[in-house]
């Protein structure tokens, strides 16, 4: 690769910047890109960054590189020493320097250090990078619900939102507006006002905005707490439903996923939409949670699910043909589908599971509330009411926190109290 560098290098701890022309492929015009090069010393790095600006060889020479260009090519030099002088200001600031950093910061437009849209843009980005589908789809509609709100009050949609104007007074506008006028819960509001606290920290921990304009927390402002409701069947009711005769195949699909579910700890469904061959045997299904892969990547703990003659029965009716060990068991998803699709898929799936779910339970006279969230929590639930530990739930759940083992426990029947009243007597 031939590259002719600009004769003056910056060096600043170990990266250094440079002018070149590309050389590697002229473009049709018979010119060479002009570009940015960064390199780190450290790791022995290149990167190239593209600019406006397109050269012949001869004019790279007389413009970029000569010591004295012609009074005509001054103009054209100052622009392009202009990049340069850009890059090492940015450069400068990041101790230790890295090429994450520095095209976050190099890259920035005019104010976009301070639009909390484009922070809210950049985290999602993240997300979506690292298959946190749900994630960035919270930020998504977090972020359009802000936009709301200002083109409601204003009557024009902002092109970008300063965190200057992000207030204690403001957010409490936002959320009397949430819960007053559109009747949003306050589990909603929480969600997406702790959404936006996320985006705040993440801009001041990138030293674009200073701490100084945090408007939340101590006598300023804080998200409306919401007491978690216990999402479980009774005993009774997880009776009634498991009993109860399916209307369509529709309704029938949704029962036996939504029973596969409680009856393998509660699996979620994209654990299950993510079972291979390979993680199944005649006794058992062993995985490790896709949830804990990102949150607990030093701790991951197996999940044993013990098989029962129900969960066979659905491995049977529903299962893949099997051609491989890495096969999928059920066919949710595909190994061909981008992480995204299979997101997609997976959502629908649950969507199909919980629309049938709803009209078998009102059928039979149990709550219409019911979605496959309240697999996992009626699991932990039958658990404790049957004599299970916390320890022994949390090893089931994959949970390293028992507070957060606790939030899925619905409560003891009374019938479990009735026996512990019983056997308080028992001297």
């Amino acid at each position: 690769m031939q590259m002719k560098l600009f004769a003056q290098i910056y060096k600043q701890m170990d990266y250094s910047i440079s002018i070149v022309l590309d050389e590697r492929r002229a473009k049709q015009s018979g010119l060479f890109p002009v570009k940015l090069r960064v390199y780190h010393i450290t790791q022995k790095k290149a990167k190239l960054y593209s600019t406006k600006f397109d050269l012949s060889k001869k004019d790279f020479e007389s413009i970029v590189v000569t010591t004295k260009p012609r009074n005509e090519h001054k103009e054209l030099r100052a622009e392009i020493q202009a990049i340069e002088t850009r890059a090492n200001e940015v450069s400068k600031k990041l101790i230790p320097f890295s090429f994450p950093q520095f095209e976050k910061k190099f890259l920035q437009k005019a104010g976009d250090n301070t639009n909390l849209i484009y922070h809210y843009h950049q985290i999602i980005s993240r997300f979506k990078a690292n298959k946190s589908f749900g994630t960035a789809s919270t930020y998504e509609l977090s972020l359009k619900s802000f936009i709301t709100f200002i083109t409601e009050k204003k009557g024009k949609e902002p092109a970008r939102i300063s965190f200057f104007d992000i207030t204690p007074e403001w957010l409490q506008k936002y959320e009397d507006y949430m819960i007053g006028e559109l009747e949003r819960s306050r589990t909603t509001v929480s969600m997406y006002v702790r959404t936006l606290r996320a985006v705040f920290n993440s801009a001041i921990a990138d030293k674009d905005i200073d701490n100084e304009i945090y408007p939340f927390g101590g006598k300023k402002y804080s998200p409306p707490n919401t007491r978690k409701v216990k999402k479980s069947l009774p005993k009774a009711d997880l009776g009634k439903l498991y009993k109860a005769k399916p209307m369509t195949p529709e309704q029938q699909k949704a029962k036996d996923f939504w029973f596969f579910s409680y009856y393998c700890n509660g699996m979620n469904i994209k654990d299950i939409a993510l079972i291979r061959y390979k993680d199944l045997n005649e006794e058992s299904i062993r995985f490790i949670r896709a949830k804990t892969i990102k949150t607990s990547k030093s701790n991951l703990q197996e999940v044993i699910v013990y098989l029962n003659d129900f969960t066979k029965k659905v491995l049977k009716k529903y299962s893949n043909p099997q051609t491989s060990n890495k096969d999928f068991v059920f066919p949710i998803i595909s190994d061909n589908d981008k992480p995204e699709i299979q997101h997609k898929k997976v959502k629908n799936f649950t969507k199909f599971i919980n629309q049938n779910l709803k009209k078998l339970a009102i059928n039979n006279n149990i709550t219409g509330d019911i979605s496959t969230y309240w697999a996992r929590h009626s699991y932990s639930t039958s658990v404790i009411n049957n004599g299970g530990t916390i320890e022994f739930l949390m090893e089931a759940l994959s949970h390293n926190n028992p507070k957060t083992t606790k939030n899925y426990i619905g409560g003891f029947e009374d019938e479990t109290k009735r026996e512990i009243a019983k056997k308080l007597m028992a001297f």
